[in-house]
C-alpha cells in the first residue's frame, strides 16, 4: 500500500510540475491527490504520527500564507507545498522546505542563466515545431515580461526527494 501511495503522489508530483513550467498554474487536482496520499501515508503510521503532522502542515500553512500576501509566493505554491507537508513525518518538514530552497535558488539561477543563452530573437514556435522549440521560445516571452519563475517545479523537486528516498528505503 505505502508503494502505491508514493507512486501516486510521485505522479502528481509531476503533473504539478509540468503543468507550472507550461502555463505557471498547478492543477488543484495535483495538490490534492498528493494531499490525500500523503495524509494516507501518515494514517498508516498511526493517529499520533498524522496529529503531529496535521499541526506540523498548519504552521507552514501559516508562514507560507503570510509569503503569499506579500506577494512572494502562488497559491498553487501554498498549496502544493502543505499538500507536499502533509504526507512527511514532522521532523522531516524543514528539510523538505531547505531542498526546496535549494531547488528554487537553482530554478532562479538557471533562468537568469538562460536569459543570456537564449538569443532574444527565438523566434515564435509554430505548429511544426518541436516541443522543446516551443518550451523555449514561452520561456523567453516570459523573461522579457519578468514573469514568474514555476516555483511548482522546486516544490516538485523538495517532495520527489523526500518521498524518492523514502520509497529507496522500502
Amino acid at each position: 500500500m505505502t508503494t502505491l501511495l508514493l507512486i501516486v503522489i510521485a505522479a502528481a508530483l509531476i503533473a504539478a510540475a509540468c503543468s507550472d513550467l507550461a502555463v505557471r498554474r498547478i492543477p488543484n487536482a495535483a495538490s490534492a491527490v498528493v494531499a490525500l496520499a500523503g495524509l494516507a501515508l501518515r494514517a498508516l503510521e498511526g493517529p499520533g504520527p498524522l496529529a503531529a503532522t496535521l499541526a506540523a502542515a498548519g504552521v507552514l500553512f501559516i508562514v507560507l500564507f503570510a509569503a503569499f500576501a506579500r506577494g512572494v509566493l502562488g497559491g498553487g505554491d501554498v498549496k502544493l507545498a502543505v499538500a507536499v507537508a502533509l504526507g512527511l513525518p514532522p521532523a522531516t518538514i524543514w528539510d523538505f522546505v531547505i531542498v526546496t530552497a535549494l531547488g528554487g535558488g537553482v530554478l532562479g539561477l538557471g533562468y537568469l542563466a538562460a536569459q543570456r543563452l537564449i538569443p532574444p530573437t527565438v523566434a515564435p514556435a509554430g505548429r511544426g515545431a518541436s516541443a522543446l522549440a516551443r518550451v523555449v521560445a514561452a520561456e523567453r516571452w516570459r523573461m522579457r515580461r519578468r514573469g514568474p519563475l514555476p516555483y511548482g517545479v522546486a516544490i516538485a523537486i523538495g517532495g520527489l526527494t523526500y518521498f524518492g528516498n523514502h520509497f529507496m528505503v522500502q
